[in-house]
């Protein structure tokens, strides 16, 4: 809290009976004016003004905000709580462990670790769909998920115990998204007797759904997570702000999912990336809190760091729903009112750039097949599916004449219907007989936060069950069905409406609590069903409820992956395939052949609401979380060890104590140049963290699969990648080993794969990494535009570093990633303005050196270096790259190896 307090800003505000501390933003002049989430960061530094770190001058920098200014102000932005779900959490907790190890080597105390805001972690990302479409489904599903993650559920119970301000929510209860805008957030914060507003970072890209609520809060790498759990404040310029104003309203037959991918495409295309996005206007009161939430968890999907509604009657209805008690909603509404920070739809603020949507003029759609902003209305979905096969199935275009194929997909697709129609006969496991196709429709998954947490979406699914069951419809066998709840209140609420009975008919068996096929947990295909995709390639499509479809992320059978609302992921079961007209082709016919077209079976907006007013109220909520962090009797059986400092198994495949501290001095070793450094991969625009961090099931032939095999793990219990996040041996064999990575290196080749330049010899990255090592070779990465966009961010960045990566060369990088690769002691550097390695001639066989980093070691940032490569035959490409270290406080992180070396010579210090 502040210890300076420049502007005579604290004071007390009195609430009913209680009283409370807090830093008054009509202290500071000009505030007034700001956006709502520009007041809730100036209420943060006004709090934590130090007269160091944190000084009048920030305080007034931001009071002074211009809005049509490029961002260049560094202020330090203390978060009030961590959350964390468990594959980005477990290497938090994991490094927390050692970093008291690393304590007690230096001479300190080890119980001086400990979170210093609190921290919440949700076990929601462990549970993979291996069965389904059956009533066990969930209860076998958990029992598999208790057999392969006991060791890491054992880890987080010892860290529940070890660790002050430390909480779990054990599994099976919810999407760490949902549980933190059900339960979690407390809007606005009290501690010691301050009151201030709940803000919170969070290691899920998706933590800004909270932002529906008023909590402005965003997604960070686990690094930063770590240190903002250590006190230290997250380093931010000052950010441009998009005015988003909402009016009309949604009409009959649109969704809450059709509105999100809606802005999710218009702020992809107006540029968003770095900034905050503020909805503001008349129509902000006619959203609901649920569809707040929906719109704020896709601000990953269009760019921005934030995406946030102010606090209004709306938020405490929502409050109150939901069990918080009626002293918080009194906290709420006080607080608000007090510092302005109430929505006022008379008073616009001013914005760095203005947008506009007129809710009436949504319609249904679809995202897809491989990025969520690529918007397709539902009306043209079929259209749109023809043009984007052949690039996914080159076969279907046999026979089309090259002029024809030249403008391909600029003109009609009927040219490839014949060959794209042709079917293979499958017999599945179970004895059912039925062709399989290009666009079948493979995996229909009603899963992940972004629309589970939505009633209106949920409740339109379950109705639309309701009436195609009765209208003798059934989902196609070739389809792989599946219903994961964000939170049990869903199931609850499903059950109290009677709709539950209809969408098991239709294969939507609850299948766990958890983000399962959004990441990657969809579970295996029918076997049988696998075999044909693979021994004809076909090219088969998932569609899901997600906020997720980037290529090899959804099943490694599965090419095209569509992101729909609920109702309609359940209207593709019913069709079974991608090459669908729901206008003109009907589902199926009743008993007298009448047709029944989607439109038959849709429920209104009218009968979905009165659904919600007699299925959903505060008592369920205040059931479901009443209990939350004791979980269930598997949970509360598990052995726990205790103990200030972790006993690390030796024979853990989970969790290993990670290299970072072993060597580290009370001091940081002078920064050096870069010499004589290879190139580990070259890869073009737009490759996200999920091409870079492990992530998805471990295949056997890959290194983290011999691995494995070695340490006597059987095939069947590999689990994926994001469970074993606490082993740095199995994710640093993962990084970089997409199947869908594409490394110029090694042109026409997919995957984990590169060229050793030591030998000439094609082998995987990490083997490679390994001999480059041995021989003490630096190496560099060369990419392109948009460099690290995506989630999975921690180990994209841990993975490099230990790779031996010492410098990232691109065109462009994602806010997160750039700034986690500083973290991990890795030089981010873009290509001058206009220039790429293709531009300049890099191939990637060159030798790099790259001077001018030592100039850190003097206290300051050079804002450029030299590069020099020099290719085999002795010639030369030089240039001047940008050092994309931006702030004071990130050279600080660099000078010292990484964060965690700062944090910890910090607290020793």
């Amino acid at each position: 809290m502040s210890s300076v307090d420049s502007f005579g800003s604290k004071g007390t505000l009195e609430v009913g009976d209680a009283s409370y501390e807090i830093y008054r933003l009509s202290a500071v002049p000009g505030v007034e004016r700001l956006p709502y989430s520009l007041k809730i960061l100036a209420e943060n530094l006004l709090r934590t003004e130090d007269g160091a770190n944190i000084t009048a001058d920030h305080v007034r920098a931001l009071a002074g905000w211009d809005p049509d200014a490029q961002p260049d102000t560094e202020i330090q932005f203390t978060p009030a709580r961590v959350i964390m779900q468990d594959f980005t959490g477990v290497p938090c907790v994991v490094d927390l462990a050692t970093m008291r190890e690393a304590v007690e080597d230096l001479g300190g105390d080890a119980s001086r670790i400990n979170p210093l805001a609190p921290a919440e972690l949700v076990i929601d990302h462990s549970v993979q769909i291996d069965v389904a479409g059956r009533r066990d489904a969930f209860e076998r599903n958990v029992e598999l998920e208790y057999e392969r993650n006991r060791e890491r559920y054992q880890f987080l119970r010892w860290g529940q115990t070890a660790f002050d301000d430390f909480k779990v929510v054990p599994p099976g209860t919810g999407i760490v998204h949902q549980v933190n805008i059900e339960y979690l957030a407390r809007v606005v914060m009290v501690r010691d007797g301050k009151a201030y507003p709940d803000t919170c970072v969070g290691t899920d890209s998706h933590t800004t759904m909270v932002n529906g609520l008023g909590v402005l809060g965003w997604g960070v790498g686990g690094i930063e997570a770590e240190a903002a759990m250590l006190g230290q404040p997250v380093s931010m310029l000052i950010p441009r702000v998009v005015g988003f104003k909402l009016t009309g309203e949604i009409p009959a037959g649109v969704t809450a999912t059709d509105v999100v991918l809606t802005i999710t495409q218009m702020l992809r295309q107006h540029g968003v990336v770095g900034k905050f996005v503020e909805f503001y206007g008349e129509g902000v009161a006619s959203v609901p809190l649920a569809n707040r939430a929906t719109i704020g968890n896709m601000s990953p999907e269009f760019g921005s760091t934030a995406a946030i509604f102010p606090i209004d009657s709306v938020t405490l209805d929502y409050l109150r729903l939901t069990g918080r008690s009626e002293e918080q909603l009194a906290l709420v509404e006080a607080y608000a009112q007090e510092q302005g920070l109430w929505h006022d739809p008379s008073r616009e603020p001013v914005f760095s750039e203005y947008l506009e949507l007129d809710l009436s003029t949504v319609v249904p759609s679809i995202a897809g097949p491989k990025r969520p902003q690529d918007r397709i209305e539902l009306s043209r979905a079929k259209e749109q599916f023809q043009r984007d096969l052949p690039t996914y199935a080159p076969e279907v275009l046999n026979g089309v004449d090259e002029a024809e194929r030249e403008s391909f997909p600029a003109s009609d697709a009927p040219a490839i219907t014949d060959t794209a129609a042709r079917r293979y006969p499958v017999t599945d496991s179970e004895g059912r007989e039925f062709d399989l196709f290009h666009g079948a429709v493979a995996i229909a998954s009603i899963t992940s936060c972004t629309n589970t947490s939505n009633p209106s979406v949920m409740l339109a699914a379950a109705l639309l069950a309701k009436n195609a069951v009765e209208a003798g419809l059934s989902a196609r066998p070739w389809v792989k069905t599946s219903m994961a709840p964000g939170s049990q209140v869903v199931t609850n609420y499903y059950e109290k409406a009677g709709l539950w009975p209809y969408l098991e008919k239709l294969g939507f068996h609850l299948v766990g609590y958890g983000c399962a096929t959004c990441i990657g947990n969809s579970g295996p295909l029918d076997e049988k069903v696998s075999e044909a995709v693979q021994e004809h390639d076909l090219a088969v499509a998932a569609v899901l409820s997600g906020n997720r479809n980037f290529e090899g992320r959804i099943n490694p059978d599965v090419k095209m992956n569509y992101l729909a609302s609920p109702p309609l992921v359940i209207a593709y079961a019913l069709a079974g395939t991608m090459d669908f007209d729901f206008d003109s082709e009907p589902l199926g016919r009743t008993e007298d052949g009448h047709p029944v077209f989607l439109r038959d079976i849709w429920p209104s907006a009218e009968q979905v609401q009165a659904t919600i007013d007699a299925s959903i109220d505060r008592k369920m909520f205040e059931a479901d979380y009443a209990d939350v962090f004791a979980g269930d009797e598997r949970w509360r059986s598990l052995p726990t060890p205790e103990g200030d400092t972790f006993a690390w198994d030796a024979d853990s495949t989970y969790v290993r104590k990670p290299p970072y501290f072993e060597g580290m001095g009370a001091t940081p070793e002078p920064v050096t140049d870069i010499a004589g450094a290879r190139v580990l991969a070259k890869l073009g625009d737009s490759v996200t963290t999920d091409h870079i961090s492990p992530a998805g099931s471990i295949k056997a032939d890959s290194p983290a699969g011999q691995y494995l095999a070695e340490h006597g793990v059987e095939r069947r219990d590999f689990n994926s990648y994001g469970s074993r996040r606490g082993n740095h041996e199995v994710m640093i064999r993962g990084t970089f080993a997409n199947i869908r990575l594409r490394n110029q290196l090694v042109p026409g080749v997919e995957g984990g794969f590169t060229v050793n330049h030591l030998t000439g010899e094609q082998t995987t990255i990490y083997d490679a990494s390994v001999a480059y090592q041995d021989a003490g070779v630096p190496l560099v990465v060369l990419g392109g535009k948009e460099y690290g966009s995506g989630s999975s961010r921690d180990w994209a960045a841990k993975g490099t570093r230990l790779l031996g990566v010492r410098a990232v060369i691109t065109e462009s990088f994602e806010r997160i990633h750039r700034s986690n690769l500083i973290g991990m002691g890795v030089l981010p550097l873009q290509f001058p303005e206009g220039e790429s390695a293709d531009s300049l001639g890099l191939d990637g066989t060159e030798t790099f050196d790259i001077s001018g980093v030592t100039a850190l070691n003097e206290g300051s940032t050079p804002r450029t270096v030299r590069v020099t490569a020099t290719k085999a035959d002795g010639t030369v490409v030089a240039f001047d790259a940008v050092v994309r270290i931006d702030t004071p406080g990130e050279a600080d992180y660099y000078r010292n190896g990484g964060i965690l070396q700062y944090v910890l010579r910090s607290l020793v210090g």
